[in-house]
């Protein structure tokens, strides 16, 4: 494990959904404009003084780009789910690079092509649970599996997806250069949708896997190899919600790390929405980390200004929290 940095250093995580929105078409004037929202964000934290990392998700937009592939062949061949995130990671990290030089300065954010060493034998490729692409009706959800030899299933009762693999990130490829790069003053996008999952082949050198990485485990890994001291999980909610869409629905304001264990083995978190973050902030606070905090770009200010009802803020420490009101 990396000593905690000298100065206060961060890693924000931006949720490929805060990037094109439910019911966006996924444009690239819409995934501008909610870019430039994160770097509002990016902004305020880089105001406080810390050194910034930011890792974005892709699940919308390496979902809709698969479609375009499917739809492109025979003509031009598509090209596997890992090359589709690399795609990704320069087509949102060159967005977000220029939207957080419009709020810092030119020239402060750098977006580094990133890979993340996977387990082959990840039981996570024979059970997909990750949401991409767009949303689809449960019809329309059925008919596209039965063509394409999808995996499709509910994602948060906001309609059906198709799911793909998501294995755990064991090792962030570029760390170093992310830690060199963050040191000398720079924003650095890095990991950008979970990063791109590779394997040590024979030779021993990498070869790509075909899976979606989660970006929020992806973060915890790497905030722990920069010795980050908090961890912000940024999503399209304010806050954690207990007892999601039941009479009893309340957030969730503070947390140990021992009730977040708690609560994911409780199976009341969702394994395609709610439960990763979760898991990623526990296993961020295991690697030494001091803080793990979720809630939506906008509501980040009034976070970092100590508002005591805003997000969900999960800590190491192991008395109990005020779990919800």
């Amino acid at each position: 494990m990396t000593s905690r940095a000298s100065a206060p250093r961060v890693v924000l995580a931006v949720g490929g959904n805060a990037l094109t929105a439910s019911g966006e078409p996924g444009s690239a004037e819409g995934i501008l404009a909610n870019a430039a929202a994160m770097a509002q964000a990016v902004g305020a934290v880089r105001a406080t003084g810390a050194e910034v990392v930011v890792v974005h998700g892709n699940g919308p937009q390496v979902g809709n780009l698969a479609i375009q592939q499917e739809s492109g062949a025979p003509g031009v061949p598509p090209q596997p789910l890992h090359q589709l995130n690399a795609m990704t990671q320069g087509q949102l990290g060159s967005v977000l690079a220029r939207e957080i030089d419009r709020v810092c300065n030119a020239t402060t954010a750098v977006a580094v092509v990133t890979h993340v060493e996977v387990d082959p034998a990840d039981p996570a490729f024979a059970d997909p649970t990750k949401p991409v692409g767009p949303f689809f009706t449960a019809a329309e959800a059925q008919r596209l599996a039965a063509e394409r030899g999808w995996v499709v299933g509910e994602d948060a009762g906001r309609g059906y997806r198709r799911l793909v693999p998501s294995p755990m990130p064991r090792a962030v490829l570029e760390r170093a250069a992310v830690r060199a790069l963050v040191a000398a003053g720079f924003v650095v996008v890095a990991a950008g949708g979970g990063g791109i999952g590779v394997r040590r082949d024979d030779d021993g050198g990498w070869q790509g896997v075909d899976g979606v990485i989660d970006k929020d485990h992806a973060a915890a890994l790497l905030a722990g190899d920069l010795g980050a001291s908090a961890l912000y999980l940024l999503t399209g909610v304010e806050a954690l919600l207990l007892d999601f869409g039941t009479p009893d629905e309340r957030p969730a304001r503070r947390l140990s790390a021992d009730q977040a264990r708690e609560l994911l083995a409780s199976g009341q978190l969702a394994a395609g929405s709610m439960g990763p973050k979760v898991a990623a902030a526990v296993r961020f606070l295991e690697s030494g980390g001091d803080t793990a905090v979720i809630t939506s770009p906008d509501r980040l200010g009034a976070v970092l200004a100590g508002d005591p009802d805003t997000g969900t803020t999960i800590t190491a420490v192991r008395e109990v929290q005020e779990v919800g009101r």
